[in-house]
């Protein structure tokens, strides 16, 4: 009888450990679904505030009174809350970026060699860039055609075509990634003009300028934002010359939303914008960025424009 009652015994706590350790289970796996429901919760509703601030940025652009808080695509960030959550938004013309399929060959060399290559891989790259665009299979003399892509083991071939999207760049023979994540935000396929809007590229986009140099760029970007700041007439860039260019309809908005858990949400939309009330805005483009942009977390850390 005394060793029956200790065989119970030892069964009991095998079944009491048994069920604690499945009671764990559970609690560890409902905990880890109420994590998960928690974070899908909280970036959904950051999308949602990025994306309501788009939408604000197209209407913004819409007002047509002239008062003073109207936003302006010039690149300025400006704070607007949806539903208790800040979200900065930076709204500013495509003519600011380098359009890589109608930009001249100078400035999209410039472009090359102010990311970082040096003249010769630049100038191969530049070549295999123009090869890619034009319409015809003769090969430029540092560039790429058909064979050339064979030859290093690619399955397609150049398209012998304008470029849909820039991330149709990063298949053009010769273009590494991290090259390709550098440019990225200074190029566009939506501007269709040869040159750059001074008056609103950003810096990376203004060295990019055949023969400029960085003291230069910096002196009219001191004095383009003092005179925004005054409400002036913004000043032209001589050195620019024939490179210079004027805005056009379509529009890149970037809108980075911010819980106070930390969870961020950046959307980039490209929007064409058409004087119908049909149809107004036509968005041509619509990206989550993989990190927030960095004028727009400078914005975050500064006195918010409103």
């Amino acid at each position: 009888m005394r060793a029956q009652r200790g065989v119970a015994l030892v069964l009991v706590m095998w079944a009491a450990v048994l069920l604690t350790v499945i009671a764990s289970t559970f609690i560890v796996e409902r905990r880890t679904d109420a994590l998960v429901v928690g974070n899908s919760a909280a970036a959904a509703r950051a999308e949602a505030a990025a994306e309501a601030g788009v939408h604000r940025a197209m209407y913004e652009m819409y007002r047509n009174d002239a008062s003073a808080d109207r936003w302006r695509a010039d690149g300025t960030p400006r704070t607007w809350t949806f539903e208790g959550i800040p979200v900065y938004i930076e709204l500013r013309d495509e003519s600011a970026k380098i359009d890589i399929n109608t930009a001249s060959e100078a400035l999209l060399r410039g472009l090359l060699v102010s990311s970082g290559l040096e003249d010769d891989e630049a100038q191969r790259l530049l070549d295999a860039i123009l090869d890619w665009r034009d319409p015809d299979s003769l090969k430029r003399p540092s560039g790429a055609e058909e064979p050339e892509y064979r030859e290093a083991g690619l399955a397609y071939k150049p398209a012998n075509a304008a470029f849909q999207a820039i991330e149709e760049l990063q298949l053009v023979l010769g273009m590494r990634p991290e090259l390709f994540r550098r440019i990225a935000p200074s190029i566009t396929v939506f501007s269709r003009q040869p040159g750059i809007n001074p008056q609103l590229a950003t810096r990376e986009v203004l060295m990019a300028i055949p023969g400029i140099t960085a003291e230069l760029v910096d002196k009219y970007i001191a004095d383009r934002e003092a005179a925004r700041a005054q409400g002036l007439p913004l000043p032209t860039f001589p050195q620019a010359g024939g490179l210079a260019s004027g805005t056009t309809m379509v529009l890149n908005v970037l809108a980075e939303a911010r819980l106070e858990d930390g969870t961020v949400f950046v959307r980039e939309a490209v929007a064409l914008m058409r004087p119908v009330p049909r149809k107004p805005v036509t968005f041509v483009a619509w990206r989550e960025r993989s990190a927030p942009a960095e004028r727009l977390q400078a914005a975050a850390a500064a006195e918010p424009i409103r």
